[in-house]
């Protein structure tokens, strides 16, 4: 038994080698096409690209499901010189990863080029971020959702903010370089935190009169120049419904696209079931109310189009499972159900 239990482990320990091995390779590579621009250059002709319009992504519906298409360079190529005005678009591209045979995707935003004609050609649509995150499969999600804040980041850092001379982008987009200053800029996110409020027995949930009717969620605020992620948890709380967090616990994190490009930082807050009344900020918030456990058990199993009542009211219902306040309310029921 002992040698049996010898070989297993040996058999698991070198296959967790060649996966960690696997990722590691993928990431030095990641890095060197960021780092070397005619390398770069070169990944490009044998790469994949993501099309976008104008920042919403092309979508091709096969039956009842709506794939993500990936291009090669020679197809990119084939559909350009059908735009004359086009040029040398291909460089406008940028890096968003790589397979694990090294094989590099680019996004390339073609929001200059006819949309119907692009459209045609391809038979597909571009289709809302908003809309394309919860109708692609789970693994193109976050793609889509990094492509995006990447294109969007270029097109508000076109010109230095300290000569306003225009910026140059190097071949893999990961960065923009001002020749007159010498200044370099480099893509960044804004950290937000997200806290599902619970007192025990129940968890709070609210809703901003920009969400779908019906649809509510966990407390979220963008943190403040100098704070640390509890105190950004504590202020947010106080200030939206006027609860005083005792103890807190991180749970898990996503990188959201919307507004711009933010850090989704994902928290459990609990506050004390005495001192529970909410004192909403109206400025803030249309509503925030305690849910029970019943009552969200019974509205992640609801979808948006099944929450209209009869009298043209909306049943409550939660952010679908590809958001992160999604997981902190799964979290939380499994916590109370154990």
């Amino acid at each position: 038994m002992a040698v049996v239990y010898q070989a297993l482990h040996r058999r698991v320990s070198s296959l967790i080698c060649r996966l960690h091995s696997t990722y590691v390779r993928k990431m030095r590579y990641l890095n060197r096409l960021k780092e070397d621009d005619s390398l770069c250059r070169q990944a490009q002709a044998s790469g994949t690209f993501y099309l976008f319009h104008n920042l919403s992504p092309f979508l091709q519906k096969v039956g009842k499901k709506y794939l993500v298409p990936q291009l090669s360079a020679a197809e990119m190529k084939q559909i350009l010189e059908k735009f004359p005005e086009a040029g040398q678009w291909l460089e406008r591209s940028v890096l968003i990863g790589c397979s694990d045979e090294h094989r590099p995707h680019f996004a390339l935003d073609l929001g200059a080029l006819d949309k119907s004609a692009i459209e045609s050609e391809l038979q597909g649509s571009f289709t809302d971020l908003r809309k394309a995150l919860f109708i692609v499969d789970g693994k193109d999600s976050p793609l889509l959702a990094s492509a995006q804040s990447l294109l969007r980041w270029h097109n508000s850092h076109q010109y230095c903010s300290k000569t306003g001379q225009p910026t140059q982008k190097n071949p893999a987009g990961s960065k923009r370089v001002c020749h007159t200053s010498g200044v370099t800029y480099y893509p960044q996110m804004s950290p937000v935190v997200i806290a599902l409020v619970s007192d025990g027995s129940r968890c709070l949930l609210a809703r901003q009169p920009s969400f779908p009717q019906g649809m509510y969620t966990a407390l979220s605020g963008f943190c403040d120049m100098g704070e640390n992620v509890e105190e950004t948890v504590r202020r947010e709380v106080a200030e939206e419904v006027g609860l005083e967090v005792e103890s807190l616990r991180y749970s898990a994190s996503q990188h959201w696209p919307f507004p711009s490009s933010s850090l989704m930082i994902a928290c459990h807050a609990l506050v004390g079931a005495q001192r529970a009344e909410i004192r909403m900020n109206s400025l803030e918030l249309e509503e925030a109310r305690w849910f029970g456990l019943e009552e969200i058990v019974e509205g992640l199993k609801r979808e948006p189009r099944s929450s209209k009542r009869d009298d043209g009211s909306f049943l409550p219902w939660f952010p679908p499972k590809q958001a992160v306040a999604h997981h902190l309310i799964r979290e939380w029921v499994q916590q109370q159900s154990a």
